[in-house]
C-alpha cells in the first residue's frame, strides 16, 4: 500500500474517532539520529536545547520536524566541535541539505549566536 493512502486512511480513521492529533516533537528524533551519526550525549543535549529554545521563539510552525532535528543536531555539532557534514545529517535524517540550511540559519539566530 502506498505511503500516502496509509497517511490518509490514519487521518480519516483519527477524526471519525475524534482522536487529537498531536505534531510530532522534533525532539524525538534526535536520539535516533545522533544515533546514526555516532554523536555523544553533549551534542544530542545541546541539539535539544537549541529545538527548545528555537520553539519557543515559534519557529517551528509549518516546519517538517525531521527538517528541524536536523538542523539543529548540525548547529549542536558544530558548537560541540564535533564534524559533520549537512550530507551526512541529511542522508540520516532524510532531508535535503537546503533544508538544514534554510532550519540551521533560523535556529542560530533564535539563539542569538549570529
Amino acid at each position: 500500500v502506498d505511503r500516502k493512502e496509509i497517511g490518509r486512511t490514519y487521518r480519516y480513521i483519527s477524526q471519525e474517532l475524534g482522536l487529537a492529533m498531536e505534531p510530532v516533537d522534533p525532539k524525538q528524533y534526535v536520539p535516533r539520529f545522533g544515533s546514526d551519526l555516532g554523536l555523544d550525549e553533549e551534542v544530542q543535549a545541546k541539539a535539544k536545547e537549541i529545538i527548545d529554545t528555537s520553539t519557543e521563539q515559534g519557529l517551528l510552525s509549518g516546519k517538517s520536524p525531521t527538517g528541524f532535528a536536523a538542523a539543529a543536531i548540525y548547529a549542536a555539532a558544530l558548537l560541540c566541535n564535533e564534524k559533520k557534514t549537512q550530507r551526512e545529517i541529511a542522508e540520516v535524517a532524510q532531508v535535503t541539505e537546503v533544508t538544514i540550511r534554510n532550519r540551521y540559519q533560523e535556529q542560530i539566530e533564535a539563539m542569538g549566536i549570529m
